[in-house]
């Protein structure tokens, strides 16, 4: 008996995994290690001392806090737009959706701008929360308002298809069992959106974290104030201090490369063990 061959569009595993093991390599693996191998031009008691200069553990502060703050904001109030671009069928909601992904499209230096100008004191979100004592441009809470700005898409575009996804005929066949629509939510819904939520929160967190350009204008640069990490990056490689940029990028890189270990762990584990 003749065994059937399959036919692949793409040829076989071996050709196709060495030729993703090459562009992953090149394109992300060859550039982060040269960055590390940068660093062992500094001894060690002279990074440690690079990377921990009061100036720039402040900006790690800012810049690690806010980047986690912003995720957890875009997590809860991207998933409301997700819910109601998927679920509800509305005027313009075609226009909302293409709306989310402005900040994918709008280069960062823009977004900074557009940003500055409504939230300054004579802008039209901060003139109002002005009157109120409550300044956001060239503050910290200005800082996180960019970096939700720009990590939004990420939460929402990672969630749709998750509720796209869900099949209704579970939540009907569970509230035809009697449960109410806090019992579907809570032990059908977010159980589902979990993985989505996860990956979301560590796309947007790991946005931030790197996010200049729109973070520079509304944040005043005020050092150990308003003053984020790339910005530091950005000033000591103007001062042509390769190895001090290096070295603060380095530290950079293990905690997002950290983050989305840990993540990636709380994911595989989940679903391990569900």
């Amino acid at each position: 008996m003749r065994k059937q061959r399959h036919h692949n569009v793409l040829p076989g595993f071996g050709l196709t995994f060495g030729f993703t093991t090459v562009y992953i390599s090149l394109l992300v693996l060859l550039p982060l290690s040269l960055l590390i191998l940068r660093t062992t031009s500094l001894t060690w008691s002279e990074f440690i001392k690079i990377v921990t200069a009061p100036q720039v553990v402040a900006s790690y502060r800012l810049t690690l806090g806010a980047s986690f703050l912003a995720a957890l904001i875009n997590v809860v109030f991207g998933f409301i737009v997700a819910w109601s671009l998927v679920r509800y069928k509305f005027p313009f909601r075609r226009f909302l959706d293409a709306i989310v992904d402005l900040p994918f499209a709008m280069p960062t230096a823009v977004s900074g701008i557009a940003l500055t100008a409504v939230c300054a004191p004579n802008g039209w979100i901060g003139g109002i929360t002005s009157s109120f004592g409550v300044k956001i441009a060239y503050t910290q809470l200005g800082v996180l308002v960019a970096l939700t700005f720009i990590g939004l898409p990420f939460v929402v575009r990672t969630l749709q298809p998750t509720l796209e996804d869900i099949d209704k005929e579970i939540e009907e066949a569970a509230e035809s069992l009697g449960a109410t629509k806090f019992q579907i939510f809570t032990r059908i819904i977010i159980p589902s959106l979990l993985p989505s939520l996860a990956t979301g929160f560590t796309l947007a967190f790991a946005r931030a974290i790197g996010e200049y350009g729109s973070v520079v204008f509304i944040s005043g640069n005020i050092s150990y104030k308003t003053e984020i990490t790339p910005l530091l990056i950005v000033a000591k490689l103007e001062a042509f201090d390769y190895a001090g940029a290096t070295a603060i990028s380095v530290v950079l890189l293990f905690a997002s490369f950290l983050l989305m270990l840990i993540i990636n762990s709380l994911q595989f584990y989940g679903q391990k063990f569900r």
